[in-house]
């Protein structure tokens, strides 16, 4: 491991709510930062979006709940060192929404596969995640879903019965270095965490949209 690279300190909000594979979770409460340079950035075929408006996301939400009940998802924080301050990296939708890796999980799908998958067909070249292990660390957060509108809250308040929505942000460390395999209708960009705390100001929808 080179010396050109940063250490932080990390909190594991709930990462007793990783479900059935907790075994795998790397609990460690610190995590290595790399400079952006340590990693290749390269792209792959487009994916199609599931949604056009936010009229067909609500309405297809409707139609999943129905089906399957309270919608779970997952979520990547994947840092980077550039300028000597940590970033953070999104991916960028239709050059207007920003948000993290990761999306919906299947039915009967762990928390920790789920994610993996998300990220290797979002980030890998190959969708099977064959050629990229993901060290899938703490839960760092859990945000909550009312009702169908977009907002989302950081609790769930003991009058809110049936949330139609739980999204959940795990730390997932990266090794020195990697290759990310972007589609080529995604950007994947490195934000400093200091926007991302002003982000009600640079209009950053970070955890709103799901592909």
């Amino acid at each position: 491991m080179g010396d050109d690279h940063m250490r932080v300190g990390v909190e594991a909000a709930a990462a007793a709510t990783v479900n059935d594979h907790s075994s795998s979770v790397d609990h460690r409460k610190e995590v290595d930062i790399y400079p952006l340079s340590c990693y290749y950035f390269g792209s792959k075929e487009a994916i199609v979006f599931k949604d056009e408006t936010l009229s067909d996301r609500i309405n297809r939400m409707k139609s999943n709940y129905a089906a399957y009940g309270l919608r779970t998802s997952v979520e990547a924080v994947i840092l980077v060192e550039l300028f000597k301050h940590p970033h953070l990296l999104l991916l960028q939708v239709r050059n207007s929404i920003f948000k993290l890796p990761g999306g919906r999980l299947r039915p009967g799908e762990s928390d920790v596969d789920g994610l993996r998958r998300k990220l290797s067909r979002k980030l890998s070249a190959s969708e099977d995640g064959n050629e990229t292990e993901w060290e899938v660390g703490e839960c760092l957060g859990m945000w909550w879903r009312h009702d169908f509108e977009t907002l989302l809250y950081p609790y769930l308040p003991p009058s809110v019965k049936k949330p139609k929505e739980c999204i959940k942000l795990f730390l997932v460390r990266l090794p020195e270095s990697r290759k990310f395999i972007v589609p080529k209708n995604l950007k994947l960009l490195a934000v400093p965490l200091t926007q991302i705390h002003e982000n009600h100001k640079l209009h950053f929808d970070v955890l709103i949209f799901m592909l």
